[in-house]
């Protein structure tokens, strides 16, 4: 049997376990194209399966292993209900959230079936919710684990599977390979066992959860004119309650993006850092003479920013947000652990050291930052803010948002902007800019030989600044676990990390300088900002040849 006919068995006894017809048909189409010798990406779709790991599963809709669609997921339900069972929780509660992409909804009827054939009890969010409600309801209603069927910010052509455990976490080793070794062992899905499809949450969960995000805003100013937009998402409803009960004005939403819609027609990427993505939302800003420009991602666990200034309207990175929301809840008295993943700015721990409070670095991801032992807030660079772990231990973008307005109500009420406040960030401890620098593939081989590559020839300077350590994160060591990924300590506190992306198939290199703020007279925080963006484009450009060979 020649390689390409075993491909083609390979094909149709897939398809004769697929029970939707769509991709049944899909990929019928194609091996028949296949047979008359026609160019196919049938190789490709069954190159392997899509890989179950921290993040659960991710990837293009479409028939086939290495695709996401109703076997992939029926296994990997199937493989998550064996290892709750395995684990003491037979019997117990699985609760399961989704979007509005394609295919969301079907994915987690799916799930419920498969969970209730385990024998395990099948609880499904009422409707299309953010992903951080999701989270709040597995520790409320004392579920063994949870389920969400997203693809966050992805393209429009994605979905995936995002995989709580009952302490309302995103799942880390070894769980994660612990499943994905029963999901292998998963036999033919038309022979596993199916139940109903679960019983439906009563909207009551959703009404606790906005009721517990309102609650964290304190008294205060709230005269604030908000623009807003879900990017074709599932946070509208949910952020204009939230703001109501906390007492704002109704934002002006971004017409165009207000609903969800799963191509996401104006956006090329629904992802809020991407550019373009905001540029609807501040043109209308600009119009409404707004104070403050605020977005979620399409399932509602990141929150984005941006803020009028000389020049227009500027997105704020992540790592300024995180720096606002720190020094919010610092100020407020929040007590605990403040903590990032290693790719963020340095400057959370230099705020928590001033503040008398403990502070941890992370890997990259929430799954990590939501397990850190009394966590008071946490984020990430990439626009993902956990500021009330004691209800939601993941990134919530709708907590973040409503504390964000709060913080910029205030600041104006006092004739100031959130630029303003960052300024008296970086008075006190130093201006810390950070940036990006990343290359997208289309062969995913080039990746691995990217990083082996710098790892056999690191830089020595970068921007003109010595390179004085240089670590390798896949040797672990006692503060982290091994992940793929370098990084350098650079002369005058700057410093650069390179890892792989964990959701894109991309190299990413995450930049940071440390420029001290000197006096009005020498130019201050401007002066020091100007400094800042010159020595990055330096390290940049160097990173570009050193990394990238050009």
């Amino acid at each position: 049997m020649t390689a390409e006919t075993e491909l083609i068995e390979q094909a149709r006894a897939w398809a004769a376990q697929d029970p939707d017809e769509q991709t049944r048909a899909e990929l019928d189409a194609i091996v028949a194209a296949a047979e008359r010798g026609e160019e196919t990406d049938l190789a490709d779709r069954f190159a392997g399966t899509l890989e179950f790991g921290t993040a659960g599963l991710r990837g293009a809709l479409g028939a086939g292993p290495n695709r996401m669609n109703r076997v992939v997921v029926t296994r990997a339900a199937a493989g998550l209900a064996a290892y709750l069972k395995d684990t003491g929780h037979a019997g117990g509660s699985v609760v399961i959230g989704f979007d509005a992409r394609h295919n969301s909804d079907v994915f987690a009827r799916d799930t419920a079936e498969i969970m209730t054939g385990a024998g395990l009890k099948a609880l499904v969010m009422p409707r299309t919710l953010p992903t951080p409600l999701l989270a709040y309801a597995i520790r409320e209603l004392g579920c063994a684990a949870g389920v969400m069927v997203t693809a966050s910010h992805n393209p429009p052509q994605d979905n995936g599977y995002k995989v709580y455990l009952g302490d309302g976490s995103q799942i880390v080793p070894p769980a994660d390979s612990e499943i994905a070794d029963r999901i292998a062992a998963v036999g033919d899905v038309a022979d596993l066992p199916r139940g109903d499809a679960g019983k439906v949450v009563s909207e009551e969960i959703v009404d606790r959860y906005l009721d517990t995000v309102a609650g964290l805003a304190g008294d205060g100013p709230r005269h604030l004119t908000i623009v807003y937009t879900p990017l074709h998402g599932v946070g509208g409803t949910t952020v204009a309650q939230v703001l109501e009960t906390a007492g704002f004005d109704a934002p002006f939403i971004v017409e165009q993006q207000e609903h969800p819609d799963p191509d996401f027609p104006t956006v090329s990427f629904p992802n809020p850092e991407e550019p373009g993505a905001m540029d609807l939302a501040m043109a209308l800003a600009a119009e409404k003479r707004a104070d403050l420009v605020v977005a979620n991602d399409p399932d509602a666990d990141r929150c984005a920013v941006a803020v009028p200034d000389a020049h227009g309207w500027r997105m704020l990175r992540g790592d300024e947000v995180g720096a606002l929301l720190a020094s919010h809840l610092i100020a407020r008295g929040a007590t605990g652990t403040y903590a990032n993943s290693i790719v963020s700015s340095s400057l959370l721990g230099k705020m928590a050291a001033a503040a008398g409070q403990p502070h941890e670095e992370t890997l990259t991801g929430f799954k990590w930052i939501g397990r850190v032992e009394d966590l008071a807030f946490g984020y990430e660079e990439a626009l993902g803010y956990c500021c009330d772990p004691e209800h939601v231990k993941d990134k919530d973008g709708v907590s973040a948002l409503l504390l964000v307005c709060e913080l910029a109500a205030a600041a104006k009420a006092e004739g100031r902007g959130l630029t303003d406040l960052l300024d008296d960030i970086a008075h006190e401890h130093g201006l810390h800019a950070t940036d990006q620098l990343s290359v997208r593939f289309d062969d995913l081989a080039q990746i691995p030989a990217t990083m082996e590559r710098v790892r056999a020839t690191p830089p020595t300077t970068l921007g003109g600044l010595a390179v004085e350590k240089v670590e390798d994160l896949s040797q672990g060591s006692a503060q982290l676990p091994p992940t793929d990924g370098l990084r350098y300590t650079l002369a005058e506190g700057a410093r650069v990390i390179v890892r792989p992306s964990g959701t894109e198939p991309k190299v990413k290199c995450y930049l940071e300088v440390v420029i001290p703020v000197g006096t009005d007279e020498d130019g201050g925080v401007d002066a020091a900002r100007i400094s800042a963006a010159g020595r990055l484009d330096a390290i940049k450009a160097d990173l570009r040849g050193a990394v990238f060979g050009g």
